[in-house]
């Protein structure tokens, strides 16, 4: 018989099914020879009082009265602990197949990949960056030269931008489509299988990198291609449906369909659309700092120097603030992480947070963030709907100047920022390019800035300790979300003037992060298929 039950338990009662078994009799009253099995299917922490715990729901696999007689001689069955059922796919040789053009190897591009190969089309992937590994060495190159490579950096490149980050997979909503049918392949590509399991999963930059090879692999061997350091430049078209891409090199790549996957940071794709005419909408998005704290700090907070904190994972936080109908708030929040740079051109300052498997840096931090919406980017106006995308770009270069033209950031401690201060010195930090003592109150947008003081004032309250001289804020963080959407039909998926042209994930301005991404290119691929039945 099997029965879920959603429990609390001690982080110590979490360390084998055995333990576990026996904190679920005990708490619940069954008897621990009826216990069969039992597989832990959701765990989160509650830090809300003392003692710290875990909020379990578990599927019980019970022995009923009648099978405890016909089997009370019989050595009982357990499952494998953090067992968890895949739904293998099976994919088919596209070799031969109708090709589909990917602009794009981030989640959306692969994801969408992955189905199309399922559903017998063959993917061409055209990624303007490197492969993976040869992104990591572009990458250090940023840190040790201090220089951007506009093509091959942290947010462009095989993965795309969630590659380096946190690897959060936070979206557990079904309204876009299957969440567990992105976590199974995750999982079947090398993920932890405990990703199904965490309230707030994530994989690591550490692991991502071997699991996106892993997919390539996958992608390769059934037919689909890869193009590396290969930019689409324009689209080719006949009477408003497309027929293909024109790379940097001026080569052509033909198609009848096209799934444009570029992430919220390629402008160029934004200003090709603006150039040609087709349709584009401006996108409210957010804007602000990283602010970085001792983890060991954050751990008090949140554990209340719980006796529990060895057995706890470092801690995290989700913070919001209503500023008079402005939304402030945390974004990307990476325990135990660095802040990286996240800069995709030179002469721009942006910066951004990652964190590996393990989660173990000494130091944590978040994106503070602003919500910015037209009304903000009036002096942009003539833009039309670039406005916000060009007052993204303006706060990067006033940035990139505060740095003393350099990917050094500026950077406050909280403290002087809220007596806006300049900072005689810094505290500790992860950011390995550097920083430079800035008031960040004078480079900011004044809306942005204010709305970051009374936020924080706010948050201190929510959360004591949180406001420190340990605290520093770090500018810029604004590639929170693509500033620009382009519009599709809500029925074929389709650009609204272009047929055969599918804009898709977060360049789309469609979805926000790694997994409503990758649902949202499995859409993508489905509609195709279904379309070209």
């Amino acid at each position: 018989m099997i029965k879920e039950i959603e429990i609390n338990l001690l982080p110590e009662d979490l360390v084998s099914q055995e333990v576990i078994k026996r904190a679920i009799a005990k708490k619940t009253g069954i008897k621990l020879i009826d216990i069969l099995s039992c597989e832990v299917i959701r765990r989160s922490i509650d830090a809300r009082k003392k003692p710290i715990s875990y909020r379990v729901k578990l599927s019980l696999n019970l022995q009923d009265k009648k099978e405890k007689m016909e089997t009370s001689n019989e050595q009982s069955f357990q499952l494998p602990e953090n067992e968890t059922s895949l739904n293998k796919r099976e994919y088919k040789d596209v070799h031969n197949s109708k090709p589909i053009i990917v602009i794009g190897a981030g989640p959306a591009g692969l994801f969408a990949s992955l189905k199309l190969i399922e559903k017998g089309l063959k993917p061409i992937i055209i990624e303007r960056g490197q492969s993976v590994s040869e992104r990591k060495i572009d990458i250090a190159q940023i840190v040790r030269q201090r220089e951007v490579n506009a093509e091959s950096n942290w947010c462009f490149g095989e993965g795309g931008a969630g590659t380096f980050s946190d690897g959060k997979l936070y979206t557990r909503s079904n309204k876009r489509g299957n969440i567990d049918e992105v976590l199974d392949i995750f999982i079947e590509h090398g993920a932890d299988k405990d990703i199904k399991i965490e309230a707030h999963a994530h994989i690591g930059t550490d692991k991502l990198s071997s699991i996106i090879k892993n997919i390539r692999k996958t992608i390769e061997e059934f037919g689909g291609e890869y193009h590396f350091n290969t930019k689409v430049v324009d689209f080719i078209t006949k009477d408003n449906k497309i027929k293909g891409v024109i790379t940097q090199n001026g080569d052509k790549i033909e198609a009848d369909n096209v799934i444009l996957a570029t992430g919220h940071s390629a402008r160029d794709i934004y200003y090709l659309f603006d150039e040609k005419k087709w349709a584009l909408q401006a996108k409210p998005f957010a804007m602000g700092v990283r602010i970085e704290h001792p983890q060991e700090l954050i751990n008090q907070i949140q554990y209340h120097s719980s006796n529990y904190s060895k057995l706890l994972p470092p801690a995290s936080y989700t913070l919001a603030y209503n500023n008079n109908g402005r939304g402030v708030f945390s974004f990307c929040m990476c325990p135990g992480g660095m802040i990286i740079p996240a800069s995709t051109n030179n002469g721009e300052l942006v910066v951004n947070g990652m964190s590996n498997s393990l989660r173990s840096s000494p130091f944590a931090n978040s994106g503070m963030v602003v919500s910015v919406n037209e009304q903000d980017a009036k002096e942009f106006s003539k833009y039309g709907a670039l406005s916000l995308m060009k007052l993204q770009e303006d706060a990067e270069k006033k940035m990139f100047e505060a740095a003393e033209k350099s990917i050094a950031a500026p950077a406050q401690r909280l403290t002087d920022f809220l007596k806006n201060t300049p900072s005689s010195a810094l505290s500790p930090t992860s950011y390995l390019c550097g920083v430079v003592p800035t008031n960040l109150n004078k480079v900011l947008p004044k809306f942005i800035s204010s709305s970051l003081h009374n936020a924080f004032k706010d948050f201190g309250r929510k959360m004591k300790g949180f406001i420190t001289h340990e605290a520093n804020l770090i500018g810029l963080e604004s590639r929170t979300s693509s500033p620009v959407r382009i519009p599709r039909d809500k029925e074929t998926l389709q650009h609204i003037q272009i047929s055969g042209l599918y804009p898709c994930g977060e360049g789309a301005g469609l979805a926000g992060g790694i997994t409503s991404s990758a649902i949202d290119g499995i859409n993508i691929a489905n509609k195709i298929a279904e379309l070209n039945k």
